[in-house]
């Protein structure tokens, strides 16, 4: 009885560990659809292509244009600089 408790234990951590996945980043696209409407409408910035947007507002209306979030390169590994103290 005395071994069912750490055996269990050992159990659950092997499964936390193995288990986990690294996070994912979001993807921003370049390009997005506008729709309008007597509602307020809404945007869909999910678009690869302009020509991807185009199709997609022939059948619902609306205007493409670029998103405005969008960066073609990824930030740089290096990250913020540390902040030095002076003693």
């Amino acid at each position: 009885m005395r071994l069912i408790y750490p055996l269990a234990g050992l159990a659950l951590l092997a499964t936390t560990v193995t288990g986990t996945t690294p996070g994912s980043a979001t993807v921003i696209y370049p390009w997005c659809l506008e729709y309008g409407g007597k509602m307020g409408g809404a945007e869909n910035c999910g678009f690869v292509s302009f020509a991807q947007c185009q199709a997609t507002r022939l059948g619902n209306g609306g205007f493409c244009k670029p998103n405005p979030w969008y960066s073609p390169y990824p930030p740089s590994p290096g990250g913020a600089r540390p902040i030095r103290i002076r003693p």
